[in-house]
């Protein structure tokens, strides 16, 4: 989310130089890559990248390419394979050892519903999206489909699908894409073209609450705010709550903990981190958290602590299920043997990604099958009839 909104203030502040701009994207990849379906990078007349599709090794080429596009003001895919190491285009032995299909499309100002306005509407409002990238695998010499659509979760849909009788179908499968909150791929094969689709789920950036205005919470506001993460800060005292001492993209909010969470947005990408030092203040926030559908409570300090609170809300009448036991995180952190604010922050902020991308946070070196699993980027076939 904070390379889209950084493509998005590089865009804006091309056209109001009057430069020109095309986008690359990766829309598939076959076996490794630095980077995955998704990765954008823009850029300008003038050569200045904005984002990046590789760890450095394609952007060369890459950046020769986009300006050909610029020139001829034409789609184009280019397949970059990384695996032959006697591809001298590219470099040799580049080791990422995958196929990767890049998209590059220039950006037409004029367009209401242009790559970049379509990525403007995905980040502008707090909900998943999917959106519609269209290439053509097997013809790559014609002009490429590319980015056409955008259908947000509310159902609001921005852009077209440029073949009409792959509307309703296209459609349906983004609907299920949706639903499923899943990226797919698929090709639809006619008897006179086939056409790949790109089904790119787009969630929100990570809303960050943290629950106390310490020396120990700037740390993980900075880190937050660094990974694109929407952060904010909430205390009773108005003397630790004071935006000088924070991020610029950090809100800060002054609250008794029982008005909190009616002064807040709140979606499934919303966590929080109980860190006020205080007991009480903890407990009541703890209290009004397992109230709501939270998928990542935070608790600093010692599962004794958690307990204490948990047993007393338990003695004040509240029920406690396993489902909301399972959504509270204490002690809170991976364990890296964190020590100082920021290592601790650190240890947090790789929790939470660990939890809301469902992954474990082991070891890369102990996981048996490849990084990423190879399934979630087939391309599924389906037959027009």
């Amino acid at each position: 989310m904070k390379e889209f909104r950084e493509i998005i203030k590089a865009y804006d502040a091309a056209v109001h130089a009057g430069k020109k701009s095309a986008l690359a994207a990766v829309v598939h990849l076959e076996g490794s890559s630095y980077r995955r379906p998704g990765a954008r990078m823009l850029v300008s007349d003038e050569g200045e990248l904005t984002g990046a599709i590789s760890g450095g090794c394609l952007e060369g080429d890459a950046l020769r390419k986009a300006l050909l596009v610029l020139q001829q003001q034409k789609s184009k895919l280019v397949t970059y394979d990384t695996s032959d190491e006697d591809d001298a285009t590219i470099g040799i032995q580049l080791g990422c050892a995958g196929v990767i299909q890049v998209l590059f499309e220039p950006i037409h100002p004029g367009h209401a519903n242009n790559p970049i306005q379509l990525l403007r509407k995905a980040v502008a409002v707090r909900q998943r999206a999917v959106l519609v990238t269209l290439f053509s695998l097997n013809d790559k010499r014609n002009e490429q489909p590319g980015t056409c659509l955008l259908m947000e979760e509310n159902g609001n849909i921005s852009g077209a699908i440029p073949y009409p009788q792959l509307e309703q179908v296209i459609l349906d499968d983004v609907h299920r894409a949706l639903l499923s909150n899943t990226t797919v791929f698929h090709s639809y094969v006619a008897d006179d073209f086939t056409v790949t689709a790109f089904l790119e789920v787009i969630q929100p950036a990570v809303s960050l609450m943290v629950i106390g205005a310490g020396n120990d919470a700037i740390p993980m506001m900075q880190m937050a705010d660094v990974l694109g993460w929407d952060v904010r800060v909430v205390d009773g005292r108005n003397t630790h709550a004071r935006p000088e001492r924070f991020t610029a993209a950090c809100q800060v909010l002054v609250s008794k903990p029982e008005q909190v969470l009616e002064q807040i947005p709140m979606d499934d990408q919303t966590v929080f981190v109980l860190m006020t030092h205080n007991y009480n203040y903890d407990k009541a926030m703890l209290k009004a958290l397992l109230e709501r559908q939270v998928r990542y409570i935070g608790a600093l300090g010692p599962k004794k602590k958690l307990d204490r609170m948990l047993g007393e809300l338990r003695d004040e009448g509240m029920v406690i299920t396993d489902e909301q036991l399972a959504c509270v995180y204490g002690p809170v952190g991976l364990e890296i043997g964190a020590e100082t604010a920021g290592e601790i922050a650190l240890s947090i902020i790789s929790e939470i990604k660990s939890v809301l991308t469902g992954t474990p946070g082991g070891s890369l070196r102990s996981k048996l099958d490849v990084i990423h699993n190879r399934e979630h980027t087939r391309i599924t076939e389906r037959r027009l009839a």
